[in-house]
């Protein structure tokens, strides 16, 4: 199929062919035509899916469509309302969708604004008074500026909510239902989800009307092009061993991922003095610093990004080759969220665990989540201590934590 099939307006397909996008990817080929024909949409799709373009191409034609209907030369301009509405978790989202829709949009007269947190809102308010088409914000800034009467969300036909379970993770419900508030009740709601859990099925009651479910991939699974690793070695040598890998296996760019923003600091020194090009990435720096270090990991000024799950949010990096988990996290989707930067638009990819005795309870639960077990294997030299042994107790038994993953993975697949 190409985009061609899908029906889109004109100056889209043109924009398309010119940013050599040929064919749709599998959550835009089945998005798209359901977006098109006015149902509410709740679509699972993993990052480097193609998930951005699944809702923002068939709003584009809705906008330029309306646009062609309302030309007449004999009156004055219309003024501009927001018509779209773009909601993300984090900032570094926001700035990724607003940079594929302004990649789509550049050939028309349409118009978007960006609204996030961390840096003045004298040039947000200066672009909302000069009239926007579409709006993609993080909740917080958007509520302040509504809160100002900077902008109004009164003409909105288009809702968008991108990365809804990282949303109820980072605390948004109430921030959503603020939103709501402010929308009309006649519009068209579109949810997007990495994950589709209880959690995301229950809250969509409040936004969602006879919504079409979408999934391209099964609960659960990671993507097929990535290839997982995992090395059992002792926590005080993880950082030895990571070192190791980039040198050896030459890896140009590498992702990692820490628990805590203090474990990122740590290792990012820690890494520094062994020579690697490295920064951190997470909430405690400031919006310039965390752009900065994007801009110099993105253009191979650094060979290693150490950053939190929240941070790496919206990261798009379209040839990164590996991703490292220094922990396994805390919440099982996570890690889905975290291999899945790498491995996109059908490339190969490479998902490195360093696991320690620490974090074998979160591997038995991961790998009946998954439902498929994790090889596990020694880097020579850096073979683990067999004589430790992780603290057990009645609730980290190995058979109490897989019928506790079990269940539960039991219970998601049965939605």
């Amino acid at each position: 199929m190409s985009f061609g099939a899908l029906a889109l307006h004109p100056q889209l397909l043109s924009r398309l062919s010119a940013l050599n996008f040929i064919q749709p990817t599998a959550i835009q080929a089945e998005a798209i035509p359901v977006i098109l024909s006015g149902k509410d949409v709740m679509a699972g799709a993993q990052t480097g899916t193609g998930k951005t373009a699944a809702f923002c191409l068939p709003i584009l034609h809705q906008l330029l469509s309306l646009q062609d209907s309302q030309i007449d030369t004999a009156s004055s301009t219309p003024v501009r309302k927001v018509k779209a509405l773009v909601l993300t978790p984090t900032r570094e989202l926001a700035q990724q969708v607003h940079h594929n829709l302004i990649q789509l949009m550049a050939d028309t007269d349409l118009k978007a604004a960006l609204l996030y947190g961390g840096v003045s809102t004298q040039v947000q308010v200066s672009e909302l008074t000069a009239g926007v088409d579409v709006i993609v914000a993080t909740p917080g800034r958007l509520l302040d500026l509504l809160r100002r009467r900077a902008t109004s969300l009164s003409a909105v036909d288009y809702f968008v909510i991108d990365e809804a379970d990282r949303m109820l993770d980072m605390g948004f419900r109430d921030e959503i239902i603020e939103v709501l508030k402010r929308l009309p009740k006649q519009r068209q709601t579109l949810l997007f989800s990495a994950t589709l859990d209880d959690r995301i099925f229950s809250f969509s009651k409040r936004l969602l009307t006879q919504a079409k479910v979408i999934e391209t991939h099964a609960r659960n699974q990671t993507a097929v092009t990535v290839t997982e690793r995992v090395y059992n070695v002792d926590a005080h040598k993880k950082c030895d061993l990571l070192c190791k890998l980039i040198t050896v296996e030459k890896w140009q760019q590498v992702l990692i991922f820490s628990r805590t923003k203090q474990d990122a600091d740590v290792l990012v020194k820690q890494m520094s003095q062994r020579g690697v090009k490295v920064a951190a990435l997470h909430a405690d720096l400031s919006q310039l610093i965390r752009e900065q270090v994007l801009t110099d990991f993105k253009a191979g000024e650094l060979t290693a990004l150490v950053a939190t799950d929240v941070a790496a949010r919206g990261i798009d990096i379209a040839q990164l080759d590996y991703v490292v988990n220094m922990e396994l996290p805390f919440k099982l989707e996570d890690y889905v969220h975290r291999i899945g930067r790498t491995g996109r638009a059908g490339q190969a990819g490479y998902a490195i665990t360093l696991l320690s005795v620490d974090d074998e309870p979160f591997l038995i639960k991961l790998e009946a989540y998954l439902d498929k077990r994790l090889p596990q294997q020694w880097y020579p030299g850096f073979e683990p201590d067999l004589t430790k042994v992780a603290p057990v107790t009645r609730k980290t038994k190995k058979g109490s934590l897989k019928q506790q993953a079990r269940q539960k993975a039991l219970a998601q697949s049965k939605r």
